[in-house]
């Protein structure tokens, strides 16, 4: 099926990582060369004669399942697709699958993945189109059966390169979905509360990886930054295990929350996350921790006033008595 709104996707190659070397690779493990190119060449003559036949045949087919009626239910889009659909039936058989070629068909599998089409019948689709293209060259080649067969599966490798890039699709925005969904969940998950004007509070629920970790230190700095707290609490109470690599990066956040004119307090260390944190040797000096979150905020505020008291002399970083 051809696309019938605009995918804003400059590269779809480029962002889906692949390149001239990959396709090729593609192309030669469908065994699919200059050979099948010029046979589909040549069948462009005959494919125009039978487009619309072959167009109008895949739509009744479409209009007959609730699933896929659905998507053509305005008259109007559905004269569009039908165009539509005659292009991209007819470029199976102009030669040049180049990078052009591979974008175009990218885009198409990307449109039909946004509006919620089920891969099974997008690849239904794919599978009429051959049924369908399959009893008219036999027809066309009455006399030359063996060459109705030759151009079948010229095309047939076609269709199979296009269903992989496809389904490369289908998985390349479902994917994409759900980082987005994982991205808002973590930023709804870890939000960065204002106790006052210079404290700010870090609740962290869950286990963190060293990806969450990263995202965490990203969105405290910013926070930090943006409104120009003193005094960061981060509560990991609800933190049941830490492994080395997101103790450390821990103890990179407090380096980094001190650079930024800030001090960071770590509130509700359970004792198996302290038992780690001794046994894989972090460097504990760094660390201010306090015991539970109520004993973090009166820290914070304890530290806010000996600052305000004296700014002139003491360093809010510096080592507290």
């Amino acid at each position: 099926m051809e696309k019938y709104r605009q995918i804003d996707a400059p590269s779809l190659m480029r962002e889906m990582g692949l390149d001239e070397s990959e396709i090729q690779r593609r192309k030669e493990w469908l065994q699919f060369d200059a050979s099948d190119e010029a046979r589909l060449i040549e069948l462009n003559k005959v494919a125009q004669n039978y487009a619309d036949e072959v167009i109008e045949s895949l739509y009744e087919h479409f209009l007959e399942f609730d699933e896929t009626k659905k998507f053509f239910e305005d008259p109007n889009v559905l004269k569009k697709v039908k165009n539509l659909q005659k292009q991209y039936f007819l470029r199976l058989t102009r030669g040049n699958y180049d990078s052009t070629y591979i974008e175009e068909r990218l885009k198409v599998g990307a449109v039909h993945a946004s509006i919620g089409l089920d891969v099974k019948w997008y690849l239904g689709a794919y599978n009429f189109y051959k049924r369908a293209v399959a009893k008219r060259l036999f027809k066309a080649y009455k006399n030359d059966p063996d060459k109705a067969l030759e151009a079948l599966f010229s095309l047939t490798k076609l269709i199979y390169l296009d269903i992989g890039l496809a389904i490369d699709t289908y998985i390349y925005q479902r994917e994409l979905t759900i980082s987005q969904q994982q991205e808002a969940i973590r930023e709804l998950s870890t939000p960065v509360l204002q106790l006052s004007k210079e404290l700010l509070m870090l609740p962290i629920v869950g286990a963190i990886d060293a990806q969450r970790a990263r995202q965490l230190t990203e969105q405290l700095l910013h926070a930090i930054r943006d409104r120009r707290a003193k005094v960061v609490v981060v509560d990991i109470t609800g933190v049941p295990t830490v492994d080395s690599r997101v103790a450390n990066h821990l103890v990179q956040t407090v380096d980094a929350t001190r650079l930024m004119g800030a001090t960071l307090i770590i509130t509700g260390l359970s004792a198996e996350v302290a038992q780690t944190l001794v046994t894989i040797g972090v460097d504990l000096s760094k660390i201010t921790t306090v015991g539970d979150l109520q004993g973090g905020i009166e820290e914070a505020n304890r530290i806010i006033e000996r600052y305000k008291s004296k700014p002139n002399k003491d360093n809010i970083n510096a080592p507290q008595e």
